[in-house]
Order: structure tokens, then sequence, then C-alpha cells
């Protein structure tokens, strides 16, 4: 009863934030990568975040979360790394430097899967964030999500081991044109997540490589 009850706390939120837009966008160009296994790796915590407000490109990592970042990095040296693909907004770079001082793998720009620019709502609260709204001067849902989609598909078109680090709505949108079951567990800053292809179900399998980690999530980080 307990877990019924989070599932559907969590799909009225996906509905409140209008992330089932994103779903439906999405769900349009299914992608189907070459790639049969990769991670992704949301971006530490920065004081936007921590805040609540939408954030301009160049906010940093704050001290939580450059320690988050370091801590991921730590359990990255357990899977193989071979390419990191980085959005090249400053607290997805940080974050990817930290992987890659780890690894021994190089880091490589994909502006593409930066997060969505929402032009002058930027520095104001994200509190009531809705992603079908069309921020001024900002980035259109549809333009978002075909351009973010781009870059996974160039990205994941390789067969060597690769780690993606970008943000939230990169990972909404990269979960919802697989076609995967997202989690409120998946989003939260730092949270380094396996996908892998199962051929026999026809599906992608979202885990944890922390073993035992829980987070608080969509409650604090949905942005």
């Amino acid at each position: 009863m307990v877990a019924d009850d989070a599932s559907r706390i969590w799909e009225s939120r996906l509905i409140k934030h209008g992330l089932d837009e994103v779903q439906r966008l999405a769900h349009k160009r299914p992608l189907k990568p070459r790639a049969r296994r990769f991670i992704f790796l949301r971006h530490g915590e920065t004081e936007g975040n921590a805040k609540r407000i939408y954030q301009p490109s160049d906010i940093p990592l704050n001290p939580a979360g450059q320690a988050q970042a370091r801590l991921a990095a730590k359990y990255l040296r357990e899977h193989p790394v071979e390419r990191i693909l980085a959005s090249d907004m400053r607290r997805a770079w940080q974050t990817a430097e930290a992987a890659a001082a780890m690894v021994g793998a190089p880091v490589i720009a994909e502006p593409r899967l930066r997060e969505r620019w929402f032009g002058d709502l930027v520095g104001t609260s994200s509190i009531d964030l809705d992603w079908r709204n069309e921020p001024p001067n900002g980035e259109a849902l549809h333009t978002f999500v075909t351009r973010t989609q781009a870059g996974f598909a160039a990205a994941l078109d390789t067969d060597a081991a690769t780690l993606l680090v970008a943000h939230g709505g990169s990972l909404y949108v990269l979960v919802f044109s697989l076609g995967a079951e997202l989690l409120e567990q998946h989003i939260a800053n730092a949270t380094p997540l396996l996908f892998e292809y199962d051929a026999a179900s026809d599906c992608w399998r979202i885990s944890n490589i922390v073993p035992g980690f829980v987070t608080a999530g969509y409650r604090r980080t949905a942005d």
C-alpha cells in the first residue's frame, strides 16, 4: 500500500510539473541507440538547486555538490568508462572533471546535452516549474527535446563504454525517449545511473550503481 501511494504521488508530480508533455514529445522520436549499456550522471548540487531557482549556465557546484561529484566518481571506478561526454554548462563540466580524474577517461563537450534555457526566468523561483510553459526569451520545449535527443543519439552511437554527464531535464528526455521507467530516486543530484538494454523484454532498465543509496530525489531537485 505504501509503495502504491508513493507511486501515485510521483505520477501526480510528473503531471503537475508538465513532464507528461516532455514524455509525449520524446515518444514521437524514440531513441534506438547503438550502445546497449551506458552510465548517466546528473551534475552535483549547486546553490541554484538548493535555493530552487532557474539557473544561469555558469553557476558552479557548491561545496555539497563538489563532495557529491567526488563520491559518485569513486563508484564509477568499478565500471568501465572509456569516454565521457558532458554538457558544457559549468556545473555539469565540473562533475565530469571529477569523474575523469577518477576513471582516467577523456571528457568531450557535447553542447546539445545542455539544460533547457529558461530565458527571462533565470534567477527566479522554480518551485512551480511547469515544463509545458514557454519561458520568455527562452527555449521552446519542443526545441529542447529535439536538440537533446540529437545529442544523445550522437553520444550513444558507439560500442565504447560511455559516461554521460548532464542535467535533470536531459535525464527526463533520455528516459522518456528510451521508454524506460522513471523513478523518484533517479533524479537526485550526482546519482550515477546504469542503463542496460534487455533484449529479451525489449526494454531499458535503470539501476543506481551506488549500493544502498537512497535520496529525497524529486522533492528537492526536480529542476
